[in-house]
């Protein structure tokens, strides 16, 4: 079958030959919505630019419908994108900006008609004869949206439409972008780094890492069985617990991680993937925990896959509904760098910025960057399992190195021991280098589900 929209080992570079995507391979069906998710700088509006064509493709192809589209210009594409920034012309009336492709498409003919249906599907009619000064956020993106439905694309490119918009205005529009884009049935491609966006609008999900693809699959399969510890880390709230351990696998005895001052027996008779772990004896591993892995209870109260350890109340995050609670352990985090906050560096004097010229632009620091983390580890970890704890958490992160949901009903206060019950059935473990070992990788899909 003919896919919408294909990429083939798509590259793209800038100055100083960094690339921020580099040999992509992506296939869109047709009528799918598919989410290109990823933090600050990982390429995924690059890749959406590289489709609509405003950006020239340095390898690879794109095939559009099945057709070779490398160098077919933008207006030939069919496709209409709406910006972060609404990009309205100030000096038009909502009317004239939703209506204005059309008369450049089809000049002499009167665009009335398709910009008042698309106006009622959208909820508008009382906003055309307005200018954007005088919108809200939320009315200008819904006025850009509309100039986009108005020309009936063969696609939809949506460049982190939301962000701009305050938390309550975004869930709003996240569901009319849905219930829109589905009932039109036009292929779309959204770019967000909030993974809330992402797992609720998605048919599939598409993760970038410094413009290497790391997994794509249905929200569900990348939460359940994410590929690497990266793609286990940024998807999911709260974030996964990383905690550093080292497999101990003894001849006359049962296989355990030692998370430091603790450690998880792996139930006997082992469980084909627990097995796998044999080959990881003595070395150091990642292991990840979701929150709701590990529930409070009394040992007496362990359920079948369950093990007991305790922890140390650090912090409480009362949610209303739920609680978020972070313990100490006496295990130490594993850190994956782009996900940390970075630091901020000096801003150059005005002196240095001219004598670098073009090398010494902020753009050019940001493509710096994301090579960087391209070609950067996906986790940091000591080599020696017995290396001292750290000082401080990551920076960004609350005290504690186990966060798990529970139920407000239960009142925590700082330093009480509490005895907790970690479920081994959703253990994940993954080796130095931040591939998944267990449950076992051949359990997961190919990249193309």
């Amino acid at each position: 079958m003919t896919r919408a929209i294909s990429l083939h080992d798509v590259s793209k570079s800038y100055t100083r030959g960094v690339r921020v995507v580099d040999r992509l391979s992506l296939d869109i069906e047709p009528g799918e919505f598919l989410v290109l998710l990823g933090p600050s700088g990982c390429g995924k509006s690059t890749v959406l630019r590289m489709i609509a064509g405003l950006e020239e493709i340095d390898e690879g192809e794109l095939l559009l419908d099945g057709e070779y589209a490398n160098d077919l210009l933008p207006a030939a594409r069919h496709m209409a994108m709406v910006f972060q920034n609404f990009a309205l012309y100030p000096s038009m009336t909502s009317r004239d900006n939703i209506g204005f492709p059309l008369r450049i498409e089809a000049p002499g003919a009167d665009p009335r008609p398709r910009v008042d249906a698309t106006a009622r599907m959208l909820g508008i009619e009382d906003l055309l004869d307005r200018f954007p000064a005088q919108l809200s956020g939320g009315e200008r993106q819904r006025v850009a949206m509309g100039r986009a439905i108005a020309r009936h694309p063969t696609a939809f490119l949506m460049d982190e439409p939301l962000s701009n918009l305050d938390a309550k205005l975004r869930g709003h529009l996240r569901a009319e972008i849905s219930g829109l884009t589905r009932k039109l049935g036009v292929t779309t491609v959204y770019v967000t780094h909030d993974q809330a966006e992402a797992m609720s609008l998605g048919d599939r999900v598409a993760v970038l890492r410094g413009g290497v693809l790391q997994q794509v699959g249905t929200p569900r399969s990348v939460y359940a069985l994410p590929r690497n510890v990266f793609v286990a880390a940024f998807i999911g709230i709260p974030r996964i617990n990383l905690l550093r351990g080292v497999v101990r696998a003894p001849l006359d005895g049962a296989m355990t991680i030692s998370l430091g001052k603790q450690y998880l027996r792996l139930p006997e008779p082992l469980s084909l993937d627990h097995q796998l772990l044999r080959v990881q004896q003595g070395r150091e591993v990642i292991v990840g925990l979701r929150s709701e892995a590990v529930r409070i209870a009394k040992p007496s109260a362990a359920g079948p896959g369950e093990v007991h350890i305790t922890g140390l109340v650090e912090h409480v995050e009362f949610q209303g509904h739920e609680v978020l609670v972070h313990f100490n352990t006496g295990s130490r985090p594993a850190v994956v760098p782009d996900l940390e906050a970075p630091r901020v560096a000096a801003r150059p004097t005005r002196r240095r910025r001219r004598a670098g010229g073009r090398d010494g632009t902020v753009l050019d620091r940001l493509r710096e960057r994301a090579g960087a983390l391209r070609a950067g580890p996906v986790v940091v970890l000591d080599q020696s399992a017995d290396a001292a704890p750290d000082p401080a958490p990551p920076e960004g992160r609350l005290p504690g190195d186990l966060i798990v949901r529970t139920t407000p009903d239960i009142d925590f206060r700082h330093g009480m021991q509490v005895p907790l019950l970690v479920d081994l059935a959703h253990l994940f473990v993954f080796d130095q280098h931040g591939e998944r070992i267990c449950p076992a990788p051949a359990r997961l899909p190919d990249l193309e589900e």
